[in-house]
């Protein structure tokens, strides 16, 4: 988009469009809930509220913006078909939308996309297509693509109708709580922040709006910090859907006018998150939908109204599992050690029964003669895995076992 596009959109009346947007859109999306958090806001003594965009139609807030989007297509842009580039979630609400208005959509994904995105996004009647390791690579293909075969791109953030769409949820935040004193949600390439941001600040200018991104992905904070858009050499991150190189030029403007600021999260800050938010609140959430919750630890926010936006629920079953498991180690809720015993009767139940006197129960365990460091030493490996309540209770476990004479390792 260029720099005369960009300085036309940003001084349109962001209140007025975004009202219009919400009309356009309501036939289609849900109001979704906002649920107030007893947990976080007893961690972080303050009021936390969840809007949660995981129970949105597709399970995500990009059918707003998409929806918004190809509703207002010039007839012929839209008699031709549509084309869009997406890790999965704009990709469903191109999808849905394309199909809801009778037309033709193709979908460009990473070749890492989530299978579970892929198939619902074939299960909305649109053409799929695999290309590229990251965001970016698709979308470069999809934008060949539409040049190539006549088709309309719908770009999924740098676009002032996608923009508007996403800013939907600030307005439903807004009228929820009209006295929040700040509004956190995730950064990939900047549409929903952007949306978010711009329609808050037009109603509220005091309210905070404040940005978070994966360490692994930090191409909104980093090209704020150097005043112009700047490309990530590499991406390091779980949380696909937020996994962009750089961000719109659109989409950057607008957070640079209106974005308080932009922190990030690390990947224990994420697996952590996700785990907690489906132990406490029942509710499934993507990598990506959850980094304003993983940023509050991160944030000055005591005694004020928060609300957390939880992006989208679009996770494999395969991935919740390998997070559950990463996030129950981290909150030290499971460990691993060994400790090598004489291989002769009794040692085996010896260290169970340290373990149930410790309140350490046992989930895994491996007997193994081979993994003896010394095989001719009539010793055997211990290993095993226990659910634990924390890390001093892991400390007082580890602790018990070498009192005991024990020569532990902790395996994790």
């Amino acid at each position: 988009m260029d720099k005369s596009e960009v300085a036309y959109y940003l001084k349109k009346n962001h209140i007025e469009t975004v009202n219009q947007a919400a009309e356009t859109i309501s036939k289609v999306i849900r109001k979704t809930p906002m649920i107030e958090s007893d947990f976080y806001s007893n961690e972080y003594d303050c009021e936390v509220y969840i809007k949660a965009e995981n129970m949105q139609r597709t399970g995500a807030f990009k059918l707003r913006g998409a929806y918004n989007k190809i509703s207002r297509l010039e007839k012929e842009d839209a008699a031709k078909g549509v084309i869009a580039a997406s890790a999965g979630n704009h990709a469903q609400g191109v999808a849905y939308s394309a199909k809801a208005l009778g037309l033709k959509a193709t979908i460009v994904m990473p070749q890492i996309t989530p299978l579970l995105k892929v198939n619902a996004t074939k299960g909305y009647g649109a053409d799929v297509i695999l290309h590229g390791d990251v965001f970016d690579e698709s979308n470069s293909y999809a934008t060949s693509l539409a040049e190539k075969n006549d088709l309309t791109f719908i770009h999924p953030f740098d676009d002032y109708d996608i923009i508007a769409g996403q800013g939907t949820i600030a307005k439903e935040i807004l009228e929820d709580i009209p006295d929040a004193d700040m509004i956190l949600a995730p950064i990939g390439g900047g549409g929903l922040m952007a949306g978010i941001a711009m329609y808050a600040k037009s109603v509220n200018p005091n309210i905070e709006i404040i940005g978070i991104e994966p360490i692994g992905a930090m191409s909104m904070k980093l090209s704020l910090k150097e005043g112009s858009i700047t490309r990530l050499a590499e991406l390091k991150t779980s949380a696909e859907g937020v996994a962009v190189k750089q961000p719109g030029d659109l989409s950057f403007a607008l957070c640079k006018q209106y974005v308080d600021e932009v922190v990030s999260v690390s990947e224990k800050d994420i697996m952590e998150s996700v785990l907690v938010v489906m132990e406490k609140h029942k509710l499934v959430a993507e990598t990506a939908g959850v980094l304003g919750l993983a940023a509050l630890r991160k944030l000055d926010v005591k005694g004020k109204k928060v609300v957390c936006v939880l992006s989208g629920g679009n996770i494999d079953t395969v991935t919740i599992s390998s997070i559950i498991n990463e996030g129950m180690i981290s909150k030290g809720r499971i460990m691993c050690f060994s400790v090598e015993l004489p291989d002769r009767p009794g040692q085996l139940v010896a260290v169970a029964s340290l373990l149930s006197e410790h309140g350490a129960n046992v989930i895994e365990l491996e007997h193994n003669q081979f993994k003896a460091l010394d095989r001719y030493s009539n010793k055997v490996v211990l290993e095993v895995t226990v659910e634990t309540n924390g890390p001093e209770h892991i400390r007082q476990v580890l602790g018990a076992l070498e009192d005991d004479n024990y020569n532990v390792r902790r395996i994790y």
